[in-house]
């Protein structure tokens, strides 16, 4: 495909969510842009989900990532599932019953305003790195594909980026992005279809038995890695670090939550988790078998492509065709903004809700002052992204991804758990303290782990260390029961 080819496949793309928006959007007020006026209808909420979970992180590095790490990622999804189930059955009940705009409201509820304060930052760092992960892996692969040839900068591809997420989510905020995520999926779902078809044709297999048949007999399909308990795939850590990520990532996540949220009651919520963390699973098999397919085609054609340039490589060649390039392209930018949108309006209300406690000031002011902060988050996002470029560069995005929530979200997991699991009240002004030393610590241990611990290597668990760190620090800063 030409730029010009791609620059219009991108332009109508967009013209059909600023269409959506339109209609979703009409009704510019604060209750539709953070809860939709708690009315959405549970189906369309869990197949959204499924896009919102993967982003272009996952469209790309799952696939990119199989010639180095196999399907060990399969064990981390596993882990997913189980987190799904603990999220549908202890977190959302808590946060119906107290009827939550931001979920960390409750840690105000619970321990007062520096845990609730301490919990709010926590969400929009984390957030905020993992949204600018997302978009800079795809603002990288448009930066490739069209931008260069039209001799265009990075920042100015990244700009253009966050402003057409801007553009269809300031009126209608989540309203708005439960309609356009299902779009999306569904256009996720129909290019990593189309890419593994072609690519079978490509390998002459010719049925699915023999693409089943292909992945079985490869030995990059191995999935448990059961042998070395120091290997960072060994399956027990990537197991549970499966599941405390999911429910991290998801359960202690203002932006996941806040579509569940958007359900009309408890039940259905509970509905839409289960039934998107069923076909999440799957979903992912989707991916991992893509991943072997490029691999195999890429050895096959003498391509040297790796880790995150190997699907947008092979995508793009003249030989797969228009057609297949085209719904790569319509994957890729839907899985990125599916995700990204969400990002961008869960930022604006946990900043509003949670740091400038909105309700708090005049109703006359409250729409202005949303909008401006939705601007304002708009512009972070841009910085640190480029940021990124400067940091970021032969990365398989994913596991960087993973790595940093495991410092972020750790202080996160721990509060909560703290707050469900035990009676007692904290010290509360010295939250914030434990917050920052339990990401320290976690750092610490990660970077020796080697030597203190006889060779045993800490990979995506370092996110439980976190939260138990943070967990034994709230012990020591407890009140005294009189």
């Amino acid at each position: 495909m030409s730029a010009t080819q791609i620059l219009l496949l991108v332009a109508g793309y967009f013209i059909v969510l600023i269409t959506i928006s339109y209609f979703t959007g009409k009704e510019d007020s604060n209750d539709a842009f953070f809860k939709a006026n708690k009315s959405a209808p549970w189906y369309l909420v869990a197949f959204g989900m499924i896009g919102a979970s993967l982003s272009g992180v996952t469209f790309i590095s799952v696939p990119g990532a199989v010639e180095t790490k196999q399907f060990g990622y399969l064990q981390v999804v596993f882990g997913y599932f189980f987190g799904y189930l603990i999220i549908a059955y202890v977190l959302l009940p808590l946060y119906y019953k107290l009827n939550l705009t931001s979920i960390y409201t409750y840690l105000k509820d619970r321990f007062g305003v520096v845990s609730y304060k301490t919990g709010s930052v926590a969400f929009l760092i984390s957030r905020t790195i993992g949204a600018a992960f997302r978009l800079f892996l795809v603002a990288k692969v448009l930066q490739l594909l069209v931008f260069n040839q039209l001799g265009i900068p990075f920042f100015v591809t990244v700009i253009i980026t966050i402003a057409l997420i801007w553009l269809y989510t300031f009126k209608g905020g989540i309203k708005t992005i439960i309609f356009t995520d299902t779009l999306q999926t569904l256009f996720m779902l129909i290019s990593v279809s189309v890419t593994i078809a072609f690519l079978a044709s490509a390998l002459d297999l010719n049925s699915v038995s023999e693409i089943y048949t292909t992945v079985k007999g490869s030995a990059l399909s191995k999935t448990f890695f059961l042998d070395d308990i120091n290997d960072a795939q060994y399956f027990i850590k990537s197991f549970l670090a499966g599941m405390f990520i999911t429910i991290t990532m998801t359960g202690l996540d203002q932006d996941m939550m806040q579509k569940n949220l958007t359900c009309k009651n408890l039940k259905e919520a509970q509905k839409n988790m289960i039934s998107f963390s069923i076909v999440l699973v799957f979903v992912n098999i989707l991916f991992l078998v893509l991943g072997l397919l490029l691999t195999q085609y890429a050895n096959q054609n003498g391509i040297t492509a790796k880790k995150d340039d190997l699907f947008p490589t092979i995508a793009m060649l003249p030989d797969i065709g228009t057609l297949t390039s085209a719904f790569f392209l319509l994957g890729l930018i839907a899985a990125a903004y599916s995700s990204a949108d969400s990002a961008l309006t869960s930022l604006t209300t946990s900043f509003c809700i949670d740091i400038i406690e909105l309700d708090k000031k005049p109703v006359i002011l409250q729409k202005k002052i949303r909008k401006r902060t939705h601007i304002s988050v708009s512009i972070l996002l841009v910085i640190v992204i480029i940021l990124f470029d400067l940091v970021f560069k032969d990365v398989s995005v994913i596991w960087e991804l993973f790595k940093a929530a495991g410092y972020t979200y750790g202080p996160l997991l721990g509060l909560f758990a703290f707050g469900i699991f035990t009676k007692q009240q904290l010290k509360d002004n010295y939250v914030w303290i434990i917050a920052i030393i339990a990401p320290i610590l976690s750092y610490i241990l990660n970077k020796y782990s080697v030597q203190l611990f006889s060779g045993y290597q800490i990979g995506f668990e370092i996110l439980i260390v976190n939260g138990l760190i943070t967990f034994l620090g709230l012990i020591l800063i407890r009140r005294k029961q009189h």
